[in-house]
């Protein structure tokens, strides 16, 4: 590969991945900047009630849509100009194994509803419709994401995402306050739902009537066996990140109760903050990352792989010391307690961000059913974990238990990359050095939580010129590289 095509890459790249971070951080921080919002309007049994309901639909959307989008990223370097074809006859496919499973639940309705009352979640009829247009809608628009991220595209699918987010939290947030100002309090947790699933479930079918169009393929039995044939394997795996994503959250709240599970879920909320940042990072990152792996130039992926860990390491740490300020403007006095699951929550987050390197690396050689067997096996050990250590120790172990099967995943990958590809593009005694070394900065600083603020306050005044000197070179490297050929 000549020079200048390399230069043309990481221009593209880059270029498509900041302006793809900056959207994303905007659109979907939107939704966070409203939980202030949310815990004041809602009680925090109705707050908890919200948050189990997002947690089934993550749960449920790779096993009931077959988790077929996850093969789009690699159809591209196969289907190549036929790419449009490809994700619009697999959505297809997605939607007839939805339609299955929608029957069965409506089939089932009494008996789901009744098990979902057993562990302290009301399903009512209808949450179940809303949750199944969702998952047609939602499935579909991991498609579009994925094939204009692929593409290294990023105007379209920022603009459709702001088109719905944006109306559909402010949505909820005027019909909660509307129902309360009528004294509707019994009906706060379906207007919080309707409000803000509507919009999103009306914008996803036009997103997927618009792929539709633009790929004029509704059924590929071709592309439907090839889609299969990889994704099959990572229903496991997906099912078992959001598993161990949502586990904690669903346990402490059957376990321990309402009161505890929503304190638990605002410290989660806390965690997200990463999460955005980290999944906002990879999606723009992983595009460039196949291109450097097909052209054999894994060594760049180091290079710059190692400034995002110590980048969103440093932002764990800040979450951490900061954890006070952000629970009392979240939440305020009454979800105190959550400050204490800040760091084992954020630096869980950062273990997984960790592994993806390797589980992408065995996904580009198509070796998912691999991933899916490291990962299922923690998922079990995460449960397992959780069960046991919060009924000996209470609600904030779930936070460590999760915390340690993330690094656990991490070292499994890594592991199982070296086997199956023979290399390993990122070291993992690395990795490891650098995880642990966070865990241990960011536990260590809740111990100044006891003491007046301004001791943190001062902590990040000394140490800001050192981050400055590590940051400052990297956004120039950066720069420098977007700025070629120009």
């Amino acid at each position: 590969m000549s020079d200048q095509s390399k230069k043309t890459l990481n221009k593209t790249a880059l270029t498509a991945g900041i302006f793809y971070v900056v959207a994303q951080l905007f659109v979907r921080g939107i939704t966070f900047l409203m939980t202030p919002v949310y815990t004041r309007l809602l009680s925090k049994p109705q707050f908890n009630q919200v948050k189990i309901f997002e947690s089934w639909l993550l749960i449920l959307m790779p096993v009931f849509s077959l988790c077929l989008w996850r093969s789009v990223e690699r159809a591209k370097y196969d289907v190549k100009e036929r790419f449009n074809e490809y994700v619009s006859s697999v959505q297809t496919l997605s939607y007839l194994s939805i339609t299955v499973f929608f029957g069965l639940f409506l089939l089932f309705k009494d008996p789901i509803q009744n098990l979902c009352l057993a562990t302290n979640f009301v399903l009512t009829d209808f949450m179940l419709y809303i949750m199944f247009l969702y998952l047609y809608a939602h499935t579909s628009i991991f498609y579009f994401q994925r094939r204009e991220k692929q593409m290294m595209r990023y105007k379209a699918s920022t603009t459709f995402t702001a088109a719905t987010v944006v109306p559909a939290t402010l949505l909820s947030v005027l019909l909660i306050w509307l129902g309360k100002k009528n004294g509707r309090e019994d009906a706060l947790v379906a207007l919080r739902i309707g409000g803000y699933y509507i919009p999103m479930i009306i914008g996803g079918f036009i997103v997927a009537a618009l792929m539709i169009a633009q790929g004029k393929k509704i059924i590929n039995i071709a592309y439907w066996r090839y889609a299969l044939k990889f994704s099959l394997p990572l229903i496991p795996e997906v099912l078992s990140i959001q598993i161990m994503n949502q586990a904690d959250r669903l346990m402490v709240n059957s376990i321990t109760g309402e009161i505890r599970g929503a304190i638990f879920s605002l410290a989660t909320t806390v965690s997200y903050i990463i999460w955005i940042l980290e999944d906002a990072v990879w999606n723009a990152w992983l595009p460039w990352m196949y291109e450097k792996i097909s052209r054999n130039e894994g060594e760049d992926i180091e290079r710059y792989w190692k400034i995002l860990m110590h980048i969103f390491g440093v932002i764990s740490w800040l979450l951490v010391l900061f954890a006070p300020e952000i629970i009392l403007i979240l939440g305020g006095k009454g979800y105190r307690e959550a400050i204490y699951l800040v760091a084992p929550m954020v630096t869980g987050t950062l273990f997984r961000f960790y592994s993806y390197s390797y589980t992408a690396i065995q996904n580009y050689h198509k070796k998912t059913g691999f991933v899916a067997a490291s990962t299922v096996s923690v998922m079990f050990l995460n449960v397992v974990l959780n069960y046991v250590f919060i009924l000996l120790f209470g609600y904030r172990a779930a936070a460590y238990t999760t915390a340690f099967s993330y690094l656990v995943l991490m070292c499994m990958q890594a592991y199982m990359e070296k086997r199956l590809t023979g290399e390993q593009l990122i070291p993992l005694p690395r990795t490891a050095f650098i995880s642990c070394a966070y865990f241990v900065l960011c536990v260590a600083t809740m111990l100044l939580f006891g003491a007046p603020s301004f001791v943190r306050y001062a902590l990040f005044v000394v140490l800001l010129p050192l981050g400055a000197r590590f940051a400052l070179p990297n956004l120039k490297l950066i720069t420098k590289v977007i700025r070629r050929d120009r």
